[in-house]
């Protein structure tokens, strides 16, 4: 019997060939396009924050399903694979929590200057009268953009840590407590702290703009573990440079990897290179949601998490 074939798009999802290999013929796109079987290829799995090739994906006739092995899909343009009678999965509600004690913890690392510290300590410079001062978390005030699941998960730390917290979103949510800001830059106004936690989409690209940045001021951090393409970057690399923002501590970047030179003299950041949703238990659930949707596909049951908006 002929065992249904799956295609992986992007190498750093190589790991998920031993998964896969176990169930159905699997092909790696960086191993060249799998022309021989393009005819075969029923469910293609990648990065949901990556751009889907359209030629590829038309070469695959038999192609049915877009598995994203991520929460996020904003790489993925969902009207043109419906057009196209593409089904399209990802894995929600796995790593939230995660990538909120993430966010949590680069609050502290950059308003307690904790790297600062790390470093200094390393070179010698820790002597009985160089202790560093910094402010207190409590009564800061943290402005969340973006409060689904990731958001609310950092409300809560925040209020925990005794912080104070509003948001802004382009629709209310009534049944949250925590006040929704008028506009983005009321909320950046009245923040010492700002979050970036929404979902990306073109409707948000550049959406933490030169004057959302300095509106939170030369005391403020910006943090995002959204996505890189949310901040503009340019205009906040400028801004730390001159003294106009605080901090920035960033997980994610408009261009990933990085490059390094980019940040090399850009002073008061804390920096993580896209780790936030990255823990050994976010990535069994995804890995358990991708099979569970890719059988649900090729047995022709309901998929278990599809994307429909």
């Amino acid at each position: 019997m002929t065992r249904p074939a799956v295609l992986i798009a992007q190498p750093h999802l190589h790991p998920l060939r031993a998964f896969l290999g176990s169930a159905y013929d699997t092909y790696c796109l960086w191993e060249g396009p799998p022309a021989e079987a393009a005819g075969q290829i029923g469910a293609i799995v990648v990065d949901g924050a990556y751009p889907l090739d359209r030629h590829l994906v038309e070469q695959m006739p038999s192609l049915g399903l877009v598995a994203c092995f991520t929460a996020g899909h904003d790489g993925i343009d969902i009207v043109w694979c419906q057009a196209r009678g593409l089904a399209i999965t990802h894995a929600p509600a796995v790593n939230h929590e995660d990538v909120a004690d993430h966010a949590l913890a680069l609050i502290l690392a950059a308003r307690r200057e904790i790297v600062r510290g790390d470093r200094e300590l390393r070179a010698g410079g820790w002597t009985p009268d160089s202790r560093i001062l910094t402010g207190s978390l409590k009564d800061q005030k943290v402005g969340i953009v973006g409060m689904g699941a990731i958001g609310q998960a950092v409300a809560a730390r925040c209020e925990a840590l005794r912080m104070s917290v509003s948001w802004w979103g382009p629709r209310p949510k009534p049944e949250l407590s925590q006040p929704r800001a008028d506009t983005l830059l009321d909320l950046a106004h009245a923040s010492d702290v700002l979050v970036v936690a929404a979902r990306a989409d073109d409707r948000n690209r550049g959406l933490i703009a030169a004057d959302v940045i300095h509106a939170l001021g030369p005391q403020g951090l910006l943090v995002n573990v959204a996505r890189g393409q949310i901040v503009d970057e340019v205009a906040l690399v400028a801004a730390l440079r001159e003294g106009r923002l605080g901090q920035a501590a960033l997980d994610v970047f408009a261009t990933e990897p990085t490059d390094p030179a980019l940040w090399a003299d850009v002073p008061n950041t804390v920096l993580t290179p896209h780790t936030a949703g990255a823990t050994r238990e976010a990535v069994q659930g995804m890995v358990m949601l991708l099979m569970q949707n890719l059988a649900a596909h090729f047995a022709g049951e309901p998929l278990v998490t599809p994307i429909t908006d």
